[in-house]
């Protein structure tokens, strides 16, 4: 009983953290930082003029966090967030910053995968 309230507290957090960054796209409250790196900020730049692949990210984002967030879709949430978490780690690696929180992120994301496995089985038989 523990584990399964620590977890949905875990998935509620890592969920609304998701929710907020897809909102954020969309309706742009969060400041860029003033101090951003030149090679972050052309990195940024050159994603932003695919003019569909932010809204893309944000709703992904928005919809596997809210997923993630009910247990009975949590599976298909991750399923979701994967790609996403794989892009926040291949550019945190890239800018070379921020990459304890997101090794924190993966963490969660793979004890969700790992509690659900038993719901993936099906895609791979």
């Amino acid at each position: 009983m523990m584990k399964k309230t620590i977890l949905f507290i875990v998935c509620l957090l890592f969920g609304l953290m998701f929710i907020n960054a897809g909102l954020n796209k969309f309706l742009n409250y969060m400041p860029v930082p003033k101090d951003m790196p030149k090679n972050a900020m052309a990195m940024f730049g050159a994603i932003m003029q695919i003019k569909w692949l932010m809204p893309l990210i944000g709703i992904a984002e928005i919809v596997g966090g809210i997923l993630v967030i009910i247990p009975r879709f949590r599976a298909l949430g991750a399923v979701i967030l994967f790609p996403v978490m794989v892009g926040i780690l291949l550019t945190v690696i890239s800018l070379s910053s921020g990459l304890p929180m997101v090794l924190v992120l993966w963490a969660v994301l793979i004890w969700v995968i790992i509690e659900n496995r038993e719901k993936y089985f099906p895609m791979v038989r």
